[in-house]
C-alpha cells in the first residue's frame, strides 16, 4: 500500500471511530425533565452545567444566577445519586439531560450536544457548577446590558478568568461547610504564582496543547491573554489553565464545546469577566481521592493534589501573600482582569439612564 493510499485509508478509519463516537453519545442520553427543545428568546441567557453530584452547590448556584436575571438552565448529569436531580426538578425553568457515559472521553460531546440543541442562535453560559459568573457593570446595567454592548460591538464571546477562592482554614476544617457560607468566608486568593501567555502565539509553552481551538478566534484587545497556575500552582504544583470563554452566542460559525474552556470561531469583547471558582470546598479532599479511585477525567491534577494532602494532613491554602476579595476594580488593578475604557465609558453612560 503505497503513502496516498494509507492516508486515505487513516482519514476513512477516523471518519468512521467519528461517527461510531457521535452514535454512541446520541444514544446514551436520556431526557429526564424540561422542554425537549430551546425555548429561551433570542435576548435570553441559557446556562449550561454538565454535572455529577453537585446537590451542595444547586441552592448558591441557582440563587446568584437567578439574581443576575437568568431564567433558563440545561443541566447534563453524569450520573447523580446525591439527589441532585430531584433538586433541579423543583427549579423552574430547568432540563435534565442524561449520560453514564464517562466524562474524561465525553465531556466536550456533553457541552456541545446541550449548546447545540438548546442554544442556536441564543446565548449560552457555561458554568460549572462551584463557579460564580460576575463582571464590570452588574449591579449598574444587569445582564440585558453586557449583552447590548456585546451585540452593539459585534461581539460572540467573552472572556472570563477562573478565581480560586478559600478561607484562613485548613482543608479538612472546612469540609462540610455548606455552601452559602461558604460564599460569605471563601474572601482571600492569591495572585503570586499566576503565569501568562499571548491570546495568540503557536510555539508557546503553554498554550501548545490547545492552540488549535483558538486559530480562527478574533481577539480585539491584545491585552487579553491566558492566565495559568495561581493558588493550585503555589500549593500543589498544578499549573492548571484559569482562562475560560463562558459567554457565545451560537451563530451558524461557532462551534461550542471544541475544548472544556473553549469555542471556535469567536469574536472575543475587550474586556474580561470574572469566575468565582469554589474548588476547595464540599470536602475538596474526599472528592480528589474519589476521582483518583473512580478515574473520573484523565488529567493527574486531583492525583497531584492528594499527595500534598498526604504530607500535609492540616493544609491550608491561605499564606501572609493572600489578598482580600473586594471585586472587580481590584481585580482590574492587579491585572488579573483586563479592563476596557470602552465598555467601563458603556456602563457609566447606561447607568445614568436606568
Amino acid at each position: 500500500m503505497d503513502n496516498t493510499s494509507k492516508s486515505l485509508w487513516q482519514r476513512i478509519r477516523g471518519k468512521l471511530a467519528r461517527m461510531a463516537h457521535q452514535r454512541q453519545l446520541l444514544n446514551s442520553i436520556d431526557h429526564l425533565h424540561g422542554p425537549a427543545n430551546a425555548c429561551a428568546g433570542p435576548e435570553d441567557v441559557t446556562v449550561v452545567v454538565l454535572v455529577k453530584n453537585g446537590l451542595f452547590y444547586l441552592d448558591g448556584f441557582f440563587r446568584h444566577y437567578r439574581e443576575l436575571g437568568i431564567r433558563h438552565y440545561v443541566f447534563m448529569d453524569n450520573g447523580s445519586t446525591d439527589g441532585t436531580i430531584d433538586r433541579i426538578r423543583q427549579e423552574p425553568g430547568t432540563v435534565i439531560l442524561q449520560s453514564s457515559l464517562p466524562a474524561r472521553m465525553f465531556e466536550n460531546d456533553f457541552r456541545r450536544y446541550v449548546a447545540e440543541r438548546y442554544c442556536k442562535n441564543r446565548w449560552c453560559l457555561y458554568a460549572d457548577i462551584d463557579e460564580l459568573f460576575e463582571f464590570e457593570g452588574q449591579q449598574e446595567i444587569g445582564l440585558s446590558g453586557l449583552l447590548r454592548y456585546m451585540r452593539q460591538n459585534g461581539y460572540n464571546a467573552l472572556m472570563a478568568q477562573m478565581l480560586d477562592l478559600f478561607s484562613q482554614k485548613p482543608l479538612r476544617e472546612d469540609a462540610e461547610t455548606p455552601f452559602d457560607q461558604v460564599i460569605d468566608t471563601y474572601q482571600h486568593y492569591d495572585l503570586e504564582r499566576i503565569e501568562t501567555a499571548p491570546y495568540h502565539q503557536t510555539d508557546h509553552p503553554l498554550t501548545k496543547g490547545f492552540d488549535y481551538y483558538l486559530q480562527h478566534n478574533q481577539v480585539p484587545n491584545q491585552r487579553l491573554q491566558f492566565l495559568f497556575g495561581g493558588i493550585r500552582s503555589k500549593k500543589f504544583s498544578e499549573l492548571c489553565c484559569l482562562t475560560k470563554h463562558p459567554l457565545i452566542f451560537l451563530d451558524p460559525k461557532v462551534e461550542p464545546g471544541v475544548h472544556p474552556h473553549f469555542s471556535d470561531h469567536l469574536r472575543v469583547a475587550d474586556f474580561s469577566a470574572l469566575l468565582r471558582h469554589y474548588k476547595f470546598c464540599d470536602n475538596s479532599i474526599q472528592r480528589d481521592q474519589n476521582s483518583v479511585t473512580g478515574g473520573a477525567l484523565s488529567h493527574g491534577e486531583d492525583k497531584q493534589r492528594m499527595s500534598v494532602v498526604k504530607q500535609n494532613a492540616d493544609l491550608s491554602l491561605y499564606t501572609p501573600q493572600a489578598l482580600t476579595f473586594t471585586g472587580i476594580q481590584a481585580l482590574y488593578d492587579q491585572g488579573f482582569l483586563i479592563q476596557s475604557p470602552r465598555y467601563s465609558a458603556f456602563v457609566a453612560e447606561q447607568a445614568k439612564q436606568v
